[in-house]
């Protein structure tokens, strides 16, 4: 099961590329900090808008992006929908950007933090 679990983390170039591309946008940026920093409770569209005074049009545009990255997830309950930070994808992500840190080192002074499961809330 663990390694059923640890396949799944492991991130490809192309998603890599995807997720990174969708958070090197600043509008981007601030939506996944503001979901990261909601937690997995996650927000509604209005609860972000107001949090981050912009426009529902603007952030449905970027909500769709991170989406489609897989950096974000969307929920509907009831009449709302929730969106979620994708923290598995977040650490997929940092464990693909770390993954051959220090490995010309001799020694084992490189300390990387981003290990798989890493991330919680």
């Amino acid at each position: 099961m663990a390694t059923q679990r640890t396949r799944k983390r492991l991130m490809d170039e192309q998603s890599a590329v995807a997720s990174l591309a969708a958070l090197a946008q600043g509008m981007r940026l601030r939506i996944f900090r503001a979901l990261v920093g909601a937690g997995p409770q996650g927000l509604t569209p209005g609860a972000l808008a107001a949090t981050l005074d912009v426009p529902g049009s603007t952030l449905s545009f970027h909500l769709k992006e991170l989406m489609h990255a897989r950096m974000v997830s969307q929920e509907r309950d009831g009449r709302n929908l929730i969106y979620r930070p994708s923290l598995e994808q977040m650490d997929a992500l940092l464990v693909y950007l770390t993954a051959h840190c220090c490995q010309a080192a001799d020694d084992a002074t490189c300390q990387v933090g981003a290990t798989p499961g890493r991330t919680t809330c």
